[in-house]
């Protein structure tokens, strides 16, 4: 089963699609499909035959489920909660060790380069391939 950054009972926000904006606590999570149902959200209306569970029938409202990636956690003010990822670690770390700044290397003047850099050299050119079979029938001609 895969890895996702929500769980059953958290507080997310919709941040694309129909529902942009709608918040709300995360009913159930389907894994197999990346997808997740929230309180409030998506509502879909559901036509139903009559049953043991419903004896009558009719039209029930219930969640749909949306896609996890069009679906950001927030804390309960509705600010969105940023968790630390390894890659801002590592530059925390980095930047700690970075080492005394270093002497910058000694530049070469302009002219030493230019006559450093050598010309290209010309590809010659391909040679055309000959039919040897046309050339048995040009010879046998003459």
């Amino acid at each position: 089963m895969k890895k996702f950054h929500i769980k059953k009972g958290d507080q997310v926000k919709v941040i694309s699609g129909n529902h942009k904006g709608k918040q709300g606590q995360v009913l159930e999570v389907i894994g197999s499909k990346s997808r997740a149902l929230i309180e409030s959200v998506n509502i879909v209306k559901r036509h139903t035959k009559p049953s043991a569970q419903f004896p009558e029938g009719g039209i029930i409202e219930k969640e749909g489920s949306i896609h996890i990636s069009n679906l950001m956690l927030v804390d309960a003010s509705g600010e969105p909660v940023r968790k630390s990822s390894t890659k801002a670690k590592a530059e925390v770390k980095t930047a700690a060790k970075k080492p005394a700044a270093k002497k910058p290397a000694a530049k070469k003047p302009a002219a030493k380069k230019a006559a450093a850099k050598k010309p290209a050299a010309k590809k010659p050119a391909a040679k055309k391939a000959v039919n040897k079979t046309t050339k048995k029938v040009k010879e046998e001609s003459k």
